[in-house]
């Protein structure tokens, strides 16, 4: 089942954000580290959450750049998921990142591949912005997706 039927379908039961969220992190563990909440995921833009807790703090007691690095590969790696064509593969092959302010409130990533084109093999650069919830950006990344067309 491609991901956005199952995004769909767990959406329409109580809670179905929370279980898909869990799912994803079943699927791939590391990201149950932030215990992110996925907000939306449709082709071209995935909307994630991370709640500022003290297991994703460093000693300044602002979010941890690792932590918002994993949340950015979390929202650009569902939404390019969602965005390439059937039978396309995809994997991350590197991320450049800018620490913009410090993260001193929970966050919110949006990977936005409205832009992007997905019908060639090759790298595609996947932007991801994180804000806190005064709505300021407090880091940025690039994601290099390789993609990979079914034969």
């Amino acid at each position: 089942m491609d991901i956005i039927r199952l995004y769909k379908r767990m959406n329409r039961l109580p809670m179905g954000k929370t279980l898909f969220s869990r799912a994803v992190c079943q699927s791939a563990p590391y990201f149950s580290s932030i215990s992110p909440h996925v907000e939306s995921l449709e082709p071209g833009r995935c909307v994630v959450t991370m709640k500022k807790r003290r297991k994703v703090t460093n000693h300044l007691k602002t979010v941890h750049a690792i932590a918002m690095c994993n949340m950015a590969e979390l929202a650009g790696g569902l939404m390019t998921d969602a965005s390439i064509p059937q039978g396309a593969r995809w994997i991350p092959s590197g991320m450049s990142v800018k620490y913009l302010k410090k993260a001193k409130t929970d966050l919110t990533a949006t990977a936005d591949g409205s832009q992007l084109d997905w019908s060639q093999d090759g790298t595609v650069q996947v932007p991801v912005s994180v804000n806190d919830k005064s709505g300021q950006q407090v880091f940025h990344a690039l994601i290099d997706m390789n993609i990979k067309h079914a034969k």
